[in-house]
């Protein structure tokens, strides 16, 4: 399928291509497409296995074209694990629940545990592997699903569409994605895109040296399991105050960074969060309504001394996943992630792709 649409920029029109193809079938037999979004100066592929991003080709400052996340080239990259939430959007729950277990309207919910003791990113069969329907739009695709009444635990029959739609912000190319979803019982929600960005011109290159900025004066502190411990807290004088542009591993804790960041502003216009990688000159910019920014940076420790382990190399990449903070459904000081029946959800994440020459 190809189609052409023409998107206003900056009072010109710019055409937009939205072409899609087979990408072979996942583990049960479902048929699974590939689309292409397309114009001048970027490609963004996505996939409907996860409702995922493949690819976001973008120049560098020498105009040479590089995907900025990670991927897989095939199918099978992600239906056997390999490449683990790349790209995905994340469903019903983005981020940790302690101890697979909730409480709404006085009863309890048990979710599946695949996070030593909690559940993460919706479970085992979260969204991430689930074969979404699809539609192209002028200048994307929506991809939607419905989550039948106790899929992983969580109430509800919920139907949700996620927009991907390629466009121009202030003239730089932008992937928007729109989240809406109803359901017809009060239930839990929380959603991200887990795409893994790496902006240099090779993704082997460590992320550590590019320059990040977060939008944040407080975060929210977690024990060792990574689950919040209720309070918020001021940056000021942490590894995870990024107010003022500096070096990833300028500060980085010895295990990386996997944290929630508690966004001083979340609307749609304001830039909550940016990136630039000083070499290639390739920057992105985050937008979002969302209350809050999981910022992941693996770094693993070295081995201990006299040991026979080899290093341990982590993901050469960085999230900026934009959603409600972990684990709110066990805290109520939380920004609350309840949706009722009768109610519509709406989401807005856009990620700006800029170059800096110098």
């Amino acid at each position: 399928m190809l189609a052409v649409f023409w998107m206003a920029a900056g009072g010109a029109l710019h055409a937009v291509t939205v072409t899609s193809e087979p990408w072979g079938k996942d583990q049960a037999g479902n048929v699974v497409d590939l689309y292409t979004l397309k114009d001048k100066d970027v490609e963004v592929k996505l996939t409907t296995y996860g409702a995922r991003i493949v690819s976001i080709n973008v120049p560098n400052k020498s105009g040479q074209m590089n995907s900025v996340v990670l991927g897989a080239p095939d199918l099978q990259g992600y239906t056997m694990g390999r490449v683990p939430f790349a790209g995905a959007t994340i469903g019903r729950f983005a981020n940790r629940i302690a101890g697979g277990k909730f409480s709404l309207n006085g009863k309890t919910y048990e979710t599946p545990k695949n996070n030593g003791a909690n559940t993460l990113h919706g479970g085992p069969m979260g969204f991430d592997r689930k074969v979404w329907n699809a539609k192209p739009t002028a200048g994307g695709v929506i991809m939607s699903l419905v989550s039948p009444d106790g899929d992983m635990g969580f109430p509800g029959k919920l139907t949700v569409s996620v927009d991907f739609e390629l466009r121009r912000q202030k003239g730089a190319p932008a992937l928007s994605i729109a989240y809406t979803a109803q359901s017809d019982q009060p239930t839990v929600i929380n959603f991200t895109n887990h795409s893994y960005f790496n902006l240099a011109d090779d993704p082997a290159t460590p992320v550590f040296n590019d320059i990040a900025r977060i939008n944040a004066d407080k975060y929210t502190p977690t024990d060792p399991r990574g689950i919040p411990t209720g309070t918020i807290d001021p940056v000021e004088g942490t590894p995870f105050d990024f107010r003022e542009a500096h070096a990833i591993g300028k500060q980085i804790p010895e295990r990386g960074y996997d944290n929630n960041w508690v966004l001083r502003e979340h609307k749609a216009s304001a830039a909550v969060a940016e990136v630039s990688d000083p070499v290639s000159g390739r920057d992105v910019q985050v937008f979002t309504d969302e209350p809050g920014l999981q910022f992941y940076v693996p770094k693993f420790p070295p081995p201990p001394p006299n040991s026979n382990l080899p290093p341990r190399r982590g993901t050469q990449a960085f999230t900026l996943e934009t959603q409600h903070f972990p684990d709110s459904p066990n805290e109520p000081s939380f920004p609350t992630t309840t949706l009722m029946p009768g109610s519509t959800f709406h989401s807005t994440t856009t990620y700006v792709f800029t170059v800096k020459r110098n």
